[in-house]
């Protein structure tokens, strides 16, 4: 059986990311970016895919961990029966390369220390040629890519694994610096493990320290604002979904995708989190890389880009890879960012009004791109699409789309007014009052008093939670209060949200997936919307204990298995979080700047 998710923590450097197993195993490590194929992937097979363990020779050794306050240093602690000793695992930002920094340190009495590192390169397919370079320091190179290992622990070769056993006193460090580099390079400087561990816990609570806190719930905004930060692409400003790939919705299952790029669908919620938790600079950086990404011919928009705004994302399968507890297929690259999905012109519309009224410094460019995306969304509204869940069955006229629709003229319009902005106003009027029309008659059902997944559909969607924030209804409509109770009813299962029901959905996947997280943090914002406190904090603690050791969450979360699922850590799940949080703190709430502004 694989590791399961809960048991992994996150390091990076704000480029690249790696997740250390609670036994101290790094099974997955992407660099020199996170959707590099620069990488090796034990968690989407075996360890011969390549993994990195560093744990203690004892086997009945009590472990436990933490993040070292206030960072993105991880702390893994050995007790065994002759001595204590710690592992710091770490990456430093220092911009030119990536490094993982490993250092053990001796607490007290003696303890015996293993390491296997089994290096592979694209995910698991190639095979380095190890050298020794120098006493302590060995090189690994595959076609184009290059690791530098340094240490003073007595490595060697075996079984194409380079391995130690080596022992640790109190007072002691054994430290070990795995360094990467395109092979054409020279092979880069050393790094001094013991700066880089203090540099690197500056940066963090340097960065930590210009947020702002959020009542009884600021430690857990604090972790998720860490873990966006290092989902944060430093040279471009995009903001990666999730460090990996094809961890599966279901376990088995063939919901299995890509999110290592950037979505259109986590605009609005990441620019709102990162203001509104004061860290306006990466606000601006962010809202800065959508409106390179997006430029161009509005035909050609996509709901998501690379890391730099690449548009190529074409999915691969590596058959080779047996996938996350045999999960097939792993998946490389995104089919779906072919998809047409109407929300992401009213995200990406949002978006950039909230910068506005934020007070982000505008550009003449944005609002050009977005007189020209609105043109041709005046063209394309009434089309059927693929929806904010990006279904691969036949495409259909949802009802959060043409909301969303909606939501992209009506932003347009109050930037135009509020902002003195030129543009036809008058026509987007007219367009806003026809889209808003249609909804309220095809995308509601009456009878039942709820709106719906889809125009003439009986089913649910927990995307028609958010009507109340995005303001098209007021939460006091008696058709939101409907929808709501709709959703309790069909959609919450265990105190857990489903996105829809997948055994009746006609997706054109086999059916079975986890409850998707954002959309219980979706429902605790309505509850808070709707006059329903107690309900809203409850549910909102509820989601808090899913949580594992160290903060993180995953996409999803399998309340059968009482597993979280889906790929890990995912940047949607905590942006909601970190907006729950302050609607629940907050007299200027999150979902009220959507809805009213």
């Amino acid at each position: 059986m694989a590791v399961p998710l809960e048991d992994y923590a996150l390091i990076g450097d704000c480029e690249s990311a790696a997740l250390v197993s609670r036994a101290g195993s790094i099974d997955w490590l992407c660099w020199p970016r996170f959707d590099s194929d620069a990488c090796f992937a034990a968690l989407l097979g075996d360890a011969s895919n390549g993994r990195w363990l560093l744990t203690s020779r004892d086997p009945a050794a009590r472990i436990s961990r933490r993040y070292v306050d206030e960072t993105l240093v991880l702390e893994t602690r050995f007790d065994t029966s002759s001595g204590t000793a710690r592992v710091l695992d770490f990456m430093p930002p220092r911009g030119n390369t990536s490094d993982v920094v490993r250092i053990v340190i001796g607490e007290r009495g003696e303890v015996d220390m293993h390491t296997e590192l089994v290096l592979r390169f694209g995910y698991g397919a190639s095979v380095p040629w190890v050298t020794k370079l120098a006493p302590g320091v060995w090189r690994a190179i595959a076609g184009p890519d290059m690791t530098i290992l340094r240490t003073c622990a007595p490595m060697r070769g075996q079984d194409l694994k380079s391995v130690a056993n080596f022992s640790v006193k109190g007072g002691e460090q054994v430290s070990f610096m795995l360094t990467y580099a395109r092979s054409h390079l020279e092979p880069p400087p050393p790094i001094d493990p013991d700066k880089a561990l203090k540099d690197t816990e500056d940066f963090w609570r340097e960065w930590l320290g210009k947020g702002r806190p959020a009542g009884r719930w600021s430690a857990a905004v604090k972790r998720s604002l860490i873990t966006l930060r290092a989902l944060f692409y430093a040279p471009t400003g995009g903001i990666v979904a999730a460090p990996t790939t094809s961890l599966p919705e279901c376990i088995g299952g063939v919901r299995n995708w890509d999110y290592r790029y950037c979505w259109l669908r986590d605009a609005t919620l990441a620019l709102l989190a990162l203001m509104n938790a004061g860290y306006y600079e990466e606000a601006t950086r962010w809202r800065d890389w959508l409106v390179r990404a997006v430029a161009g011919s509005p035909r050609q928009l996509q709901i998501m880009y690379g890391l730099a705004g690449e548009r190529r994302l074409t999915e691969l399968e590596l058959t080779w890879l047996a996938g996350y507890e045999d999960s097939r297929p792993v998946r490389i690259g995104n089919d779906a960012h072919a998809q047409l999905q109407l929300d992401m012109f009213g995200e990406l519309m949002d978006a950039l009004h909230q910068a506005r009224e934020g007070g982000l410094r505008t550009t003449k460019t944005a609002w050009a791109v977005q007189i020209e995306v609105l043109a041709h969304l005046a063209e394309v509204w009434e089309q059927p699409d693929s929806g904010i869940w990006e279904m691969r069955g036949p495409a259909r006229h949802f009802t959060h789309s043409k909301i969303m629709a909606w939501v992209a003229f009506d932003r347009a319009i109050k930037d135009a007014t509020r902002f003195g902005l030129r543009g036809p106003v008058d026509q987007w009027r007219a367009v806003r009052a026809r889209i808003h029309q249609q909804v309220c008659e095809r995308g509601y059902d009456a009878r039942r008093n709820t709106f719906v997944q889809s125009y003439g559909s009986d089913r649910l969607d927990a995307s028609l939670l958010l009507i109340p924030p995005l303001g098209f209804l007021p939460p006091q409509d008696p058709r939101i209060d409907g929808t709501i109770r709709a959703v309790e009813k069909e959609l919450l299962h265990d105190g857990f949200v489903l996105r829809y029901d997948t055994q009746i959905a006609e997706d054109g996947l086999p059916p079975g997936e986890g409850a998707f997280l954002a959309c219980s943090f979706w429902l605790t914002d309505a509850y808070a919307m709707c006059g329903r406190r107690a309900d809203a904090e409850a549910l909102f603690e509820r989601l808090l204990g899913v949580g594992n050791d160290v903060g993180l969450l995953a996409e999803q979360y399998d309340v059968r298995l009482g597993r979280m699922v889906g790929n890990f850590p995912q940047g949607f799940s905590h942006l909601a979080l970190v907006n729950t949080a302050f609607n629940l703190f907050e007299a200027s709430k999150p979902s009220a700047q959507r809805s009213e502004r």
